[in-house]
């Protein structure tokens, strides 16, 4: 059954905030953060999805306030105007459209479903899912995974390893070009796998554990050499490198993309400083070199932009990608916002079910002691007399059909009330079962106002209240 609770949640993106925005509200890790939410009194469910574009955290509480308490809390030290908060219904809405795509600093990218499925064995290895997020953050993957099998919405670029690629082919060519790819984990990948499409010479993949790097050369090796078939072409060179040795490949790479998971700078300006090109002082070679940061915090020390042939583009610079990625889009985008709306519609319904039948096993479980007082009464009255067991059954039979024929007029009214969100007929019903019924608090409250969304930050919002909570509310990356 859902449990009586209100999902409060609170976000700090790519939109309302900088890459020093995202730092300050990342946790350790996702199941420190779920920990820390789990450790607020009051608070019962926990989820919290951190990637290099957003930091999420969603929880369920008894109301709206203990769960604006506990996330004000978890973001304490972003800045108020980074900080979006958002009520029950909109929070639900919003953690599926992040998984569709729609969210994303690309429109549609493949990653962010892998993340929320991450996401969700952390916050549950944690113990933060219970059965109201169990029932959220599934839907939420199903709608990613429709969005993805159903519609064109991941056409074209499709990661920000790609977009990376694509924001780098514009500023040098990448035919026959040395890419530094610094960080082995997924987005590396994507971004190693990207380059190699684009026909460079070599990847070096520079990693702090290097048997990852040693892994990832590997397999990216293999795949351009089975893409190439029988063609006479060359398959691209890997290598593999432990960050230690950054100098001895950076300055040379005509590409280098940062994409780690490192809390400092690991790309220094030192790491790019070309030396002359003789003994005598000559010029260094000045051709341009471009360097693009995925990380979160940033991987690429300010300094380096000040290099004279070295552009350093961040996440902000890959906005004119990630907008004609989302123009292109458009149409799929609006089949996966409909998708998303009939998704969010039937979890509505879901929950609403599931806390119908909440209140209809309430009303069995009275009619139950009601029945069995009365049958174990009426049978010991015919003691002494000839009395079978066959004939005890059949007493017992007939007052369970008794109790079945009565109750299933209210059980079909009991499920209506709940889908049109009609507290009051559902509370008339427990009162007729039981005129003790206190409607004031336990599992079977009124509707509670779950709080209106606010923004502190750049977007604003309102919830409508439409009663999908349990108390049937009348109202990408390394």
């Amino acid at each position: 059954m859902i449990p009586a609770g209100v999902v409060t949640a609170a976000r700090v993106t790519h939109e309302s905030g900088g890459v020093d925005d995202l730092a300050a509200a990342s946790p350790d890790s996702q199941r420190d953060g779920v920990d820390e939410l789990l450790s607020v009194s009051g608070i019962e469910e926990a989820y919290v999805l951190s990637t290099c574009n957003r930091v999420e955290a969603y929880v369920v509480g008894s109301d709206a306030a203990v769960g604006r308490a506990a996330l004000e809390e978890f973001f304490a030290t972003v800045d108020d105007d980074a900080v979006i908060d958002t009520g029950h219904d909109e929070s639900l809405r919003h953690l599926l459209s992040v998984a569709a795509g729609l969210e994303s600093v690309v429109l549609g990218e493949d990653q962010i479903i892998g993340q929320v499925r991450t996401a969700y064995e952390d916050a549950r290895d944690a113990g933060g899912i219970g059965e109201m997020l169990e029932a959220a953050v599934t839907k939420a993957i199903h709608v990613g995974e429709r969005a993805r099998t159903e519609t064109e919405i991941n056409e074209g670029v499709v990661s920000l390893g790609s977009a990376a690629t694509t924001l780098a082919a514009r500023n040098v060519s990448l035919e026959g070009a040395t890419a530094l790819v610094v960080g082995a984990g997924e987005m590396g990948r994507l971004t190693a796998r990207s380059l190699v499409d684009t026909g460079v010479d070599e990847v070096v993949v520079a990693n702090r554990t290097v048997s990852h790097a040693e892994h990832l050369a590997t397999e990216i090796e293999r795949d351009s050499s089975s893409d190439i078939g029988d063609e006479t072409e060359t398959e691209t060179e890997t290598d593999a490198i432990p960050l230690s040795a950054l100098s001895t490949v950076a300055s040379d790479a005509d590409v280098v993309v940062a994409a780690t998971g490192s809390d400092e700078p690991v790309l220094e300006s030192h790491h790019l400083e070309r030396a002359s090109d003789d003994e005598s002082g000559g010029t260094a070679d000045e051709t341009e070199r471009v360097i693009v940061d995925l990380g979160q915090p940033r991987d690429v020390a300010p300094a380096a932009a000040d290099l004279s042939d070295v552009t350093v583009y961040d996440l902000d610079d890959l906005e004119s990608i990630t907008r004609e990625t989302r123009e292109q889009r458009a149409d799929a985008a609006r089949e996966v916002e409909s998708m998303v709306d009939h998704e969010y519609d039937l979890l509505c319904d879901q929950y609403k079910r599931a806390r119908a039948d909440e209140v209809i096993a309430a009303m069995y479980a009275s009619a139950e002691r009601m029945k069995q007082r009365e049958v174990e009464t009426a049978l010991s009255r015919l003691e002494g007399e000839e009395f079978s067991a066959e004939q005890r059954e059949v007493v017992e039979a007939m007052a369970d059909a008794l109790v079945n024929q009565l109750l299933a007029p209210p059980t079909k009214s009991l499920r209506d009330a709940a889908a049109e969100d009609d507290w009051s007929t559902i509370n008339t019903a427990l009162q007729l079962f039981d005129p003790d019924f206190s409607n004031t608090d336990g599992p079977f409250a009124p509707p509670i106002n779950a709080g209106a969304s606010t923004n502190t930050g750049a977007e604003t919002g309102t919830g409508t209240g439409t009663g999908t909570g349990a108390h049937l509310e009348a109202t990408d990356d390394d």
